[in-house]
C-alpha cells in the first residue's frame, strides 16, 4: 500500500466523521486535496459550484437539512476570502460547518508571494476552531478536532493547509515524540441534554401560574413538532414562530399563529402584546421590539446553548437541553388549562388573517401582485417539499403565503439575512434529498447575485424549481428607506433581467408569468417538467410588504418620503391605500 499524503489523511478523516459531500471549486492552492478526493469519489462526492460563496452557503444549508457536518473547500487567497459570507451565515444560524482552505508554500508565507493571504488569521472571528496545518503528521489531529468542535458546538471550524504540505507523504520520522500515532478518536460524545429537576419544577410553577401563555418557537424546535403541539394543547397556548422555526409546527396547526416581526401576522403580534407568560423554545429571534415589554410576562426559555438563555428577554427559568426532550420532561408537570379564551381569541384572529391572505393571493388586477404567485405556488407544494427563500420582500411573501405542512422543510439565511442564499440552499437540499420536491422562491435581486449556480443545477441534473419574483427593484431596502427613515427611495431600482431567457441560455426550461389568470397553469406546467426549471413572475414593484400592524410613526414616515420626492409616489400611495383598506375591511 502506498504511503498516504497529508491530503489522503485529511479526506480519510472526513470520511471517518461521516462526511459524504464537499462543496467547492478547484484551484492550484488545493490540488493535493482535490487528488485525494478524486481517488475516493466512490465514498465522498465533490460538488463543483460556480462561486466559493455558494460553496459555503450550500455547506451551511446541507447542515441545516441533514443535521450533519457541512463541508466546503476553497483554494488559497481569493478562494478562501469568498467563503466568508456563507461561513458567517453558518456562524449566526449556529450550524456545524467545516471550511478547508489552501495556503501558499509553507516557506514563502508572509513574503508577498502569489495569493499570500493568511486565511487562518482572516477567519479568526468566523471560526470557533481555526488551525493551520504544520505538517502531514498534524493533519489527523487538527481535522479530528475541527469536526468534533463544529458538531459539538454547532459552529464554524476552519483548517488551512499549505499547498506543498498537502502532497507530502506521511513520514513517521517527522512525527514529534509526543504526537503518539492514532491517539485521536472520531467518537462524538452525546450529551444528556436535560435540565435539572429543580429547574423543570420552577418552569412548571411559572407556566401553570399564567393565564395567557404564548410559545415562541425557533429553529431549535425543529424536530419537536409533536411535543410543541402537546404543550400548546395542555396550556391552551398559541404558538408564534420565528422564521427559521416556520416548519417547527405546521402552519395549519390549530395552535399556530404564524410568524413574528415584520414578516409575521397580526394575531401573532397581538398575542405577544397581551401574554402574561412566555415559553421560548429554541429561538434567539433578534428583533427585541416584538417581544413583550420587559416586566409584562414571566418567561421560561429552552435552548441547547446556555449562552443564549436570557439574551432577548428576561427569563425566570432556564432549561438547557434538546427542545423535544425538555418539553417531554416538562409535560407531566404542567396542568391542563381550563380557560381557553386566550387561545380561542387568537384562533379567531388567525382565521380572519388567513381569509385576508387568501384575498390578497387571489387578486386579478395587473400588474400582478407577488402574493398571487406565492398563493398559487402554495397549492402545488407536495407533502415532502423543501422550500427555500431568499432575503428581501420575497421573504414576506414566503413567510405569509407558503404553508408548511407536516413533513415539509423550510429555511433561509436567518440571522445574517444575506441575499443570494436561495440557489445554494436549494442545491444542497436536492443533493441531500434527491427524491423530494425542492422549491427556490427567490427575488430578482438575490437571483442575479449568484446566477451562475443555475449551471450547477444543470451539471448535476438537479430537479430544482426556481420561482423568481421579479419587481426590478431592491424592494425591502426601498421600503425601509421610506417607512423607517422617511427618506425618498434612492438607488434601489434594478436594470431588468429576462430570467426566462437567461435560464434557456443555461439549458434550463424557462417560463414567464405576467397575467394572474395564467399564474396557476404556468406554475403547474413548470413544476411538472423534468429537471431544473425557472419561472419568472413579473410583479407590481409598488406592492408593499405591509407590517402586521402598521404604527403611526411608520405611516408618518412613509408620507414624509412620498412628499419628499420618492419616484412613482402617486402609484405607491394608491397601492398602500388599497392594501390598508382591504386589511381594515
Amino acid at each position: 500500500m502506498a504511503t498516504p499524503t497529508a491530503s489522503d489523511i485529511l479526506v480519510e478523516t472526513l470520511i471517518d466523521w461521516h462526511v459524504d459531500t464537499v462543496f467547492g471549486i478547484p484551484g492550484d492552492g488545493i490540488n493535493g486535496i482535490m487528488e485525494a478526493l478524486r481517488t475516493r469519489q466512490d465514498r465522498i462526492r465533490f460538488v463543483q459550484v460556480r462561486h466559493e460563496e455558494s460553496a459555503a452557503l450550500a455547506a451551511c444549508a446541507y447542515a441545516k437539512w441533514t443535521g450533519r457536518l457541512g463541508v466546503c473547500l476553497a483554494t488559497s487567497g481569493p478562494g478562501g476570502i469568498h467563503l466568508l459570507n456563507g461561513l458567517y451565515d453558518a456562524k449566526l444560524d449556529r450550524q456545524p460547518v467545516l471550511a478547508i482552505t489552501g495556503l501558499q508554500y509553507h516557506d514563502l508565507l508572509g513574503t508577498f508571494t502569489q495569493q499570500d493571504v493568511e486565511l487562518d488569521r482572516l477567519f479568526m472571528d468566523v471560526a470557533q476552531y481555526n488551525a493551520r496545518v504544520m505538517g502531514p503528521s498534524h493533519v489527523e489531529n487538527a481535522v479530528q478536532l475541527a469536526c468534533r468542535t463544529a458538531l459539538s458546538y454547532r459552529c464554524v471550524a476552519h483548517v488551512t493547509v499549505p499547498v506543498d504540505v498537502q502532497s507530502h507523504k506521511v513520514d513517521p520520522k517527522e512525527r514529534s515524540d509526543r504526537n503518539v500515532p492514532e491517539h485521536a478518536s472520531d467518537r462524538l460524545a452525546p450529551s444528556a441534554r436535560l435540565p435539572s429537576t429543580e429547574e423543570l419544577s420552577r418552569a412548571a410553577v411559572l407556566l401553570n401560574g399564567g393565564s395567557r401563555t404564548v410559545i415562541l418557537a425557533g429553529q431549535g424546535a425543529l424536530g419537536a413538532s409533536r411535543e410543541l403541539a402537546a404543550v400548546a394543547e395542555r396550556l391552551g397556548a398559541p404558538v408564534v414562530k420565528a422564521l427559521l422555526g416556520k416548519a417547527a409546527l405546521p402552519d395549519d396547526s390549530p395552535y399556530s399563529l404564524g410568524g413574528i416581526g415584520l414578516l409575521g401576522t397580526k394575531p401573532a403580534q397581538e398575542a405577544m402584546e397581551a401574554c402574561d407568560t412566555l415559553l421560548i423554545v429554541g429561538s434567539s429571534f433578534p428583533y427585541i421590539e416584538y417581544y413583550p415589554r420587559p416586566g409584562q410576562a414571566r418567561a421560561v426559555q429552552i435552548d441547547l446553548d446556555p449562552q443564549m438563555i436570557g439574551l432577548r428577554y428576561p427569563v425566570e427559568a432556564a432549561l438547557v437541553g434538546d427542545s423535544a426532550r425538555v418539553l417531554d420532561a416538562l409535560m407531566p408537570r404542567l396542568r391542563p388549562r381550563e380557560d381557553r379564551s386566550f387561545l380561542g381569541k387568537a384562533q379567531a384572529g388567525m382565521a380572519a388573517w388567513r381569509k385576508l391572505m387568501v384575498e390578497r393571493g387571489t387578486r386579478t388586477d395587473r400588474p400582478m401582485k407577488p402574493q398571487v404567485v406565492a398563493h398559487e405556488l402554495d397549492r402545488l407544494l407536495r407533502g415532502d417539499a423543501i422550500v427555500v427563500t431568499d432575503s428581501g420582500t420575497v421573504t414576506a411573501w414566503a413567510a405569509r403565503h407558503l404553508t408548511m405542512r407536516e413533513g415539509m422543510k423550510f429555511s433561509c439565511s436567518g440571522t445574517l439575512a444575506t441575499m443570494a442564499c436561495g440557489l445554494p440552499y436549494a442545491i444542497a437540499a436536492k443533493m441531500a434529498f434527491p427524491q423530494r420536491q425542492v422549491i427556490c422562491f427567490i427575488g430578482d435581486g438575490g437571483m442575479a447575485m449568484l446566477l451562475g449556480e443555475l449551471a450547477t443545477c444543470v451539471k448535476y441534473g438537479l430537479d430544482v424549481k426556481v420561482i423568481v419574483i421579479r419587481n426590478d427593484t431592491l424592494g425591502q431596502i426601498k421600503w425601509e428607506q421610506m417607512v423607517f427613515l422617511g427618506n425618498p427611495e434612492y438607488g434601489c431600482d434594478l436594470q431588468p433581467i429576462d430570467f426566462a431567457a437567461v435560464a434557456r441560455g443555461f439549458g434550463i426550461a424557462g417560463w414567464r408569468i405576467e397575467d394572474p389568470a395564467e399564474c396557476a397553469a404556468v406554475l403547474q406546467e413548470a413544476l411538472a417538467a423534468p429537471g431544473p426549471a425557472v419561472v419568472e413572475a413579473v410583479v407590481d414593484p409598488h406592492e408593499p410588504p405591509m407590517p402586521p400592524k402598521a404604527t403611526l410613526r411608520q405611516t408618518a414616515r412613509l408620507a414624509q418620503s412620498l412628499a419628499r420626492g420618492t419616484p412613482a409616489a402617486g402609484k405607491i400611495a394608491l397601492t398602500v391605500a388599497s392594501d390598508t383598506v382591504r386589511q381594515m375591511v
